[in-house]
């Protein structure tokens, strides 16, 4: 074995986004595209020198491939050990788990989460710190930066390592340690609820499905739900990961999940239903003719977050992101615990997690987590609600609605316009900010403008500060809209509109979503003239 030095060029778009490096797979494939950026990782990142890496990803399609590419790469630079999940495989959260437990100096997770996958999907890679979070901003910008400049990447000429099978292995000075990639993770889970009590309500006639839509969480579920807590055998739906998620789209929400969403209807229904995403971090609740928001989601975890024995006591605080409704604002208020608002991404909950200034945090794109690890957690959401379950002894429904009639309800959407031209985006976006100024006190329909921003956030903890993220148009009754560019998609640019309206716990709270925010909704393909600059009468997703 010898190291053997590589002449490259860089690419100019190796710029992270909210969550690592995505491009199609054929994009990955280029000649040297790949060691660029881990190069460029390596490079910036001097705690990996002779230190421990974990590496693992959702399975999908290039994961092998990158996963040999990546071993001979740390062996050449120095990394002294590497933790690898058995067959490649560690969901975002299990990853995040194992370089906490294990005392790792970052982490590789391969993966572009919910995005299609297969040789003409997408792939992704993720960066996460010592504390088991994605790279925050300063680290991602000296990635980038590198990136730019990189002229030669170093790898060891070595035969492929097998991956299969646990146990450990040299590559050149570095050990290889293949390991269970379920095991840390549900010891950890064991410790968050009440085993016992979920165990005595899956024994019972209650019946639930759970959706790992051909992708990570598989084994996972498996192993928890069906070995672990007794649930019946074929509880778990769609459990084999495979590259290309079985042609599916694996994104949990009533679009995309639509089988699992029918089990919930009907006079047969399960009492329970859930699923997660390509990579586990995230989640979609149901119950008997009802879905969970994502936002109430986190709400009502967070109002009964002494129902877990993780916290006794309940929780010193919350977090969600802005675009995320304010439905768990109105439980913080009510308990008297902190409320933060940041922006989209998980990283900007890590360091107010790791301060101690927060228990549980959510996004509204399905994502719900605690300080148990440093990422969204899609299992520990559906544990969570299976724990709430067996100890309120209620249905889902009667849970969700005797919130709404303790706190009110948030009626929320959000709107997609995907795969729209990158500069038409952009040109929104800026028309947009050019009209704030002039939007407070306006009357638009029967609402009137209170406060019309870009959204600007100063972490309370490291005092950084993130600007530009997300227009907010407020109205005097409480009432939103706001516009983001989101950044997890690979082609174009995807423009999300987020809609809500606040009725309060005397209000009416089984009315149509989509009716309640009717106003709202032509309100904001108005202000920002959708239409006319992007060429869409009507978002591609709604949810």
């Amino acid at each position: 074995m010898h190291k053997t030095i590589v002449n490259t060029q860089p690419f100019s778009d190796q710029k992270p986004g909210t969550s690592g490096l995505r491009k199609r797979v054929a994009v990955f494939q280029q000649p040297h595209y790949l060691e660029n950026f881990i190069q460029s990782i390596f490079s910036t990142q001097s705690p990996l020198s002779g230190g421990t890496l974990v590496l693992g990803g959702d399975g999908r399609f290039y994961n092998q491939t990158a996963i040999q590419i990546i071993l001979r790469m740390a062996a050449a630079n120095g990394i002294a050990h590497c933790l690898v999940g058995q067959g490649g495989l560690l969901s975002t959260p299990a990853a995040s788990c194992v370089i906490r437990q294990h005392g790792a100096q970052g982490g590789l997770i391969l993966s572009a989460s919910h995005n299609p996958a297969g040789p003409s999907g997408d792939f992704g890679i993720k960066f996460n710190v010592a504390n088991g979070g994605p790279a925050p901003e300063k680290v991602t910008q000296a990635i980038y930066a590198y990136s730019q400049t990189i002229r030669q990447y170093t790898l060891l000429e070595a035969e492929p390592i097998n991956i299969h099978s646990l146990g450990k292995q040299h590559l050149g000075d570095m050990l290889i340690e293949v390991i269970d990639p379920v095991a840390d993770y549900a010891a950890l889970m064991t410790d968050q609820f009440d085993f016992a009590a979920i165990s005595e309500l899956l024994a019972g006639d209650f019946q639930m499905r759970f959706d790992a839509m051909h992708a990570i969480t598989g084994p996972y579920a498996q192993a928890i739900l069906e070995q672990r807590l007794g649930a019946q055998q074929g509880t778990v739906i769609h459990g084999t990961p495979q590259e290309d998620f079985a042609g599916q789209h694996p994104d949990p929400n009533p679009a995309h999940a639509a089988e699992l969403v029918e089990m919930t209807q009907g006079d047969n229904a399960v009492d329970f239903a859930a699923a997660s995403d390509g990579d586990g971090d995230r989640n979609m609740i149901l119950g008997k003719d009802i879905f969970v928001s994502p936002s109430d989601s986190l709400a009502i975890l967070a109002a009964n977050a002494n129902c877990f024995p993780a916290y006794p006591k309940g929780i010193v605080g919350v977090a969600r992101s802005m675009p995320t409704s304010q439905a768990v604002d109105q439980v913080a208020e009510h308990k008297g615990i902190a409320c933060y608002e940041t922006p989209t991404g998980w990283k900007f909950f890590g360091s107010l997690l790791d301060a101690g200034a927060i228990h549980f945090c959510g996004e509204e794109s399905f994502g719900t987590g605690s300080n148990h690890v440093r990422e969204k957690d899609g299992l520990w959401a559906v544990l969570a609600w299976l724990n709430l379950l067996a100890v309120k002894r209620q249905s889902v429904r009667q849970i969700v609605q005797s919130h709404w009639r303790e706190y009110g309800r948030h009626y929320y959407s959000r709107h997609d316009y995907e795969a729209i031209d990158q500069t038409c985006a952009e040109h929104l976006m800026d028309r947009l900010r050019e009209q704030l100024p002039m939007l407070p006190q306006t009357r638009l329909a029967d609402l009137t403008v209170a406060y019309a921003d870009d959204f600007s956030y100063v972490d309370p903890i490291d005092h950084t500060t993130s600007s530009q993220q997300g227009i907010r148009i407020g109205f005097t009754e409480g009432s939103r809209i706001v516009y983001r560019l989101s950044g997890t998609g690979t082609v174009g640019a995807t423009l999300r509109v987020y809609l809500e309206r606040y009725l309060p716990p005397t209000g009416q709270h089984d009315l149509d979503i989509q009716q309640v925010l009717g106003t709202l909704a032509t309100l904001s393909r108005e202000i920002a003239d959708i239409k006319q600059i992007t060429g869409r009468e009507r978002p591609d997703l709604i949810v």
